[in-house]
């Protein structure tokens, strides 16, 4: 994953748990989740909004 092996992904996750603590990993963890929906919904908006405009008829000039 992303050219990181397990020691490296290990040393990442101890130095969040030292800088973050236990309890505000899981509140990190929700707020990601949240911000991914949203970009996941705006891209799904986006595309159906593209859909949408694409069949409709083009008025001629």
């Amino acid at each position: 994953m992303f050219g990181l092996g397990m020691q490296e992904i290990i040393v990442i996750a101890l130095i969040v748990l030292l800088l973050f603590g236990g309890k505000k990993i899981p509140e990190l963890m929700k707020g990601l989740g949240k911000g991914v929906k949203s970009f996941k919904d705006g891209m799904k908006e986006e595309d159906e909004t593209k859909d949408a405009n694409s069949h409709e008829p083009q008025a001629n000039s």
